[in-house]
């Protein structure tokens, strides 16, 4: 079967631009944007689970942490959730002084009513309003000519501006979307914004956000160039509006499209960290950033820890990170062919004495990311690590995390170059419970554990060796794992944890936990692992595994140790 002749079903749905004199192919980007997150708003939207409170409280804070100034929560008008989350960031004194909350909002009387009581006592809030003025969406969505399109757009300005005089103590900046911009004609677009610039009273003191979206991406980059280009030279009151993009992922281009968008003139960017969106998602963030990163522009967000960001965004979506995702990817700092092995040897050679980095294959330092370069120096085949992964799960039942199966790749090559042979699937399994159960150095050794549940609250009392001398710990938490690090009072923190039923089931079966701590405000990690009858006797095992591993390492001292026990 062949695809359809797409002359007799498809068309474009852009306007040519006509732009000789276009300015943007000879500038470059040489400042960061403001930024903009929707993680909480466009990307929740976009995923099986929404998310609960208490995952988008812990992806707020992270949002902060990274350095974003706009942070869209949600759409408080139409979910209570988003409501409470509004109203709880806000009272409970979550928002630092610098940080805008943005709402989004459907130009609608009661609705925008709702949005405001949603910010009462913000210091800082942007509240959003939006209408498609397409002519796919003119005739076909909201039954209007250009001038009703307009009409929409003005009523719903008005509005705003209106409700925002009963909140004097808020500093609102108010946003408008001409939602698909892209493939909207571009003398309807600058009407349009320029009709509500003037009901906002846009000027240098009293800024006012355009945001020019790709809703759908419908051409090429410097098409979408040329759009935001002329709106930049054309629009009305330029000097008192910030002119943003928003770009979706259609045809694959959103980072290309945004980039090209800045040297156009755009002065802000909204999307996701790691591109998460509705259909194919918002424009990554991480990977723009880093982009500039890597040619010398400050990009003002910090992704120094990018591993401890992928574990939020991953258990706050449910959403994996692609192995091969730019920058973030488990695999993009890992060469498995040997001549990229060689050359990148051969180039940390040469790195050592030179300011400037300058390596073949990486156009990052790993290390800017927060890890190391063990993956980077240390080289396998993909057959090497695939078969590893196989032996262990036909002969074991144990399928390893992403990051783990890499990591003991390398314990595993390391075995085969020294010993020059084959390695069989008992000698895999050795290296694997010497490495992350039962290492031969085990600082602490769990001899017993009683839990308790009190009024909700897991409590425990784990008896340990600790050097030669038996102790007695106590530590209290929302479950088993939690009560356990409460116990150990050692600085560390949970990247990641899996459990997983081992054998052919039934009584026979055990249980397998697999634990990844950090120890905090350090990229080091380390994997443990717990095998038993019992899953919380295997957590607790893992747990201790992965802290053996650390003072192992050097990350933990054995005083830090004896000094938490005491």
């Amino acid at each position: 079967m062949m695809l359809a002749d797409p002359s007799q079903k498809y068309r474009r749905m852009y306007q040519r631009v006509d732009l000789p004199d276009r300015q943007w192919p000879n500038n470059e980007i040489n400042q960061a944007p403001i930024w903009m997150s929707t993680d909480l708003r466009d990307g929740n939207q976009a995923i099986f689970e929404p998310m609960n409170m208490e995952q988008k409280m812990k992806m707020f804070h992270m949002l902060v942490k990274i350095g974003f100034k706009h942070i869209e929560i949600g759409f408080p008008s139409a979910s209570q959730i988003d409501f409470d989350f509004t109203r709880k960031l806000i009272e409970e004194g979550h928002v630092p002084d610098d940080v805008y909350l943005e709402v989004l909002v459907q130009a609608r009387e009661h609705l925008i009513q709702r949005t405001f009581e949603a910010l009462d006592g913000a210091k800082n809030a942007i509240v959003h309003i939006y209408n498609s003025n397409s002519p796919t969406f003119r005739k076909k969505v909201l039954n209007v000519d250009i001038e009703g399109a307009k009409a929409l757009a003005i009523q719903g300005a008005e509005l705003v501006k209106q409700y925002a005089e009963k909140y004097p103590n808020t500093n609102f900046i108010f946003q408008y979307s001409p939602e698909c911009f892209s493939a909207t004609e571009l003398d309807v677009a600058k009407a349009v914004c320029d009709a509500v610039t003037e009901v906002w009273d846009a000027r240098p003191d009293n800024k006012v956000i355009l945001n020019l979206p790709a809703t759908v991406e419908v051409s090429t980059p410097n098409v979408y160039a040329d759009q935001v280009e002329w709106m930049h030279r054309n629009i009305e009151r330029r000097d008192g509006v910030l002119i943003s993009v928003h770009c979706h992922n259609d045809r694959g281009c959103g980072i290309a499209a945004s980039e090209l968008a800045l040297m156009a003139g755009a002065d802000r960017v909204e999307g996701c960290i790691f591109g998460n969106g509705e259909r194919t998602g918002n424009v990554d963030i991480a990977a723009m950033a880093l982009n500039m990163y890597s040619q010398g522009v400050a990009p003002h967000l910090d992704f120094s820890n990018i591993n401890e960001v992928i574990a939020t965004v991953e258990e706050c979506t449910g959403l994996p990170v692609h192995p091969r995702h730019p920058y973030a990817g488990d695999l993009v700092f890992t060469a498995f062919s040997g001549s990229h092995q060689d050359a990148i040897k051969k180039g940390f050679e040469f790195q050592k004495d030179e300011q400037i980095w300058d390596m073949p294959y990486l156009p990052i330092d790993p290390k800017d990311l927060g890890r190391n370069y063990d993956a980077v120096i240390r080289v396998n085949s993909q057959s090497g690590k695939g078969g590893i992964a196989y032996l262990l799960e036909s002969n074991y039942g144990i399928s390893l995390p992403r990051r783990l199966q890499i990591e003991f790749s390398q314990v595993v090559q390391q075995w085969t170059d020294t010993h020059e042979t084959e390695v069989t699937a008992t000698q895999i399994w050795q290296l694997f419970t010497e490495s992350y159960m039962y290492t031969g150095q085990n600082h602490y050794k769990l001899q017993n554990y009683r839990l308790t549940d009190n009024s909700g609250k897991q409590h425990i009392s784990i008896d340990l060796t600790i050097g030669d001398k038996l102790h007695t710990l106590q530590g209290e938490g929302n479950g088993p794992i939690s009560a356990v690090l409460d116990a150990l009072q050692l600085p560390i923190d949970v990247l990641s944890y899996e459990e997983k039923s081992i054998g052919t089931g039934g009584a026979s079966s055990k249980a397998l936990a697999i634990i990844e701590l950090r120890v905090a405000d350090k990229p080091e990690h380390g994997f443990g692992a717990g095998i038993h009858d019992n899953i919380v006797t295997a957590s607790i095992e893992a747990i201790i595994a992965s802290i053996n591993r650390l003072i192992i390492k050097g990350v933990i001292s054995p005083t830090q140790v004896v000094a938490a026990a005491v």
